[in-house]
Parts: structure tokens; C-alpha cells; sequence
């Protein structure tokens, strides 16, 4: 969460902080602790997400509250635990949301652990159903085209004498 904080706060790549305290914490007199393994996990995809994650906090804050006029604080919890909710089928859903709220009551104001309560749980009521948004937006994502071989392939000029080829190409 302090990552994803300080990103937004620095206006910079999470991914490129996690690098930089990878780096310091090789050091002989490390100034930083080292990044775990899952910190990495998370601040990669949060940072790959993003997107998709605040999308869905979006959708699922309480009529007035708006995501950009939250605390930069709020919205890393946010971002963190809405993103092992969609992405990360292996941290059990109630375990997702019962961090965050912990997370918001130890660093934020009394006002945030409420509001995020109320996001996560109404995020989590409807994870199945987000997880396979997830699926349907990646298979979009990952439309395949089947081309015939290009001319001037190597293969001649004559179609009598040279197979067709067909390739397959991902789309971006």
C-alpha cells in the first residue's frame, strides 16, 4: 500500500519504486527493508490494472464518494485489496477485505474504514462476476486473426507449386 501511495504522491512507476528498493536494500548498510516477493506480485499488477481496478472501486463507492476525490492513502487500500479481490484467486475474498478495512483504520481517517468496508464488501458480493468480466475483457484483448502467407514469402510465386500457409497473429 505505502508503494502504491508513494507512486501516486511522486507521480512515478510503483514497479520502477520497487526496483529502486531492491537495489537499496542490496546495499552493505541497506537504507530499506527488502521488497517481499507478493509486494512485487501486487504493485505489478496493480500498476498493469490500474484501469481496470479503480474502474471497478468506481462502480462500487458508495453514490458520494467519488474515487478522485479521496485520499491518495484511501486510494492505495483501495487499489491493493480491489485488486487481490479481481486478480488474485488465491487470498481468500473475506481475508482481502478484512485487511483493508485493518489497513484504513491504522493509516487513514475514522471516516475511511466505513466507505471502505462498504466498497470492498459490495466488490467482493459480486466477485464472480467481476473475475469473469476479467476473462471476457483478456479474451478481447487476445482476438486471433488467421492470415494467409504473406507474398514474397520464399515459398514462389505459383500457387500450383507452393502450398497456401496459413499463421496465426495476436493482436494487441
Amino acid at each position: 500500500m505505502d508503494i502504491i501511495f508513494e507512486a501516486e504522491a511522486r507521480d512515478i512507476d510503483p514497479v520502477a519504486i520497487v526496483d529502486d528498493r531492491i537495489e537499496l536494500s542490496q546495499q552493505p548498510d541497506p537504507p530499506v527493508k527488502p521488497v517481499a516477493p507478493y509486494t512485487q506480485e501486487i504493485v505489478g499488477g496493480v500498476a498493469v490494472e490500474l484501469d481496470r481496478v479503480d474502474e471497478v472501486i468506481s462502480r462500487y463507492l458508495l453514490d458520494n464518494w467519488m474515487l478522485e476525490r479521496l485520499p491518495a492513502v484511501d486510494r492505495a487500500i483501495l487499489r491493493v485489496a480491489t485488486w487481490e479481490l479481481l486478480f488474485n484467486p488465491d487470498v481468500p475474498v473475506k481475508t482481502a477485505v478484512v485487511e483493508g478495512v485493518e489497513l484504513a483504520s491504522e493509516y487513514s481517517t475514522d471516516a475511511a474504514a466505513p466507505y471502505i468496508n462498504a466498497a470492498l464488501d459490495a466488490i467482493a458480493g459480486a466477485v464472480d462476476d467481476l473475475r469473469a468480466e476479467n476473462t471476457a475483457i483478456q479474451l478481447a484483448d487476445s482476438v486471433v486473426v488467421l492470415d494467409s502467407a504473406e507474398e514474397g514469402s520464399g515459398l514462389g510465386d505459383d500457387e500450383a507449386e507452393a502450398p497456401r500457409v496459413a499463421r496465426l497473429r495476436w493482436l494487441p
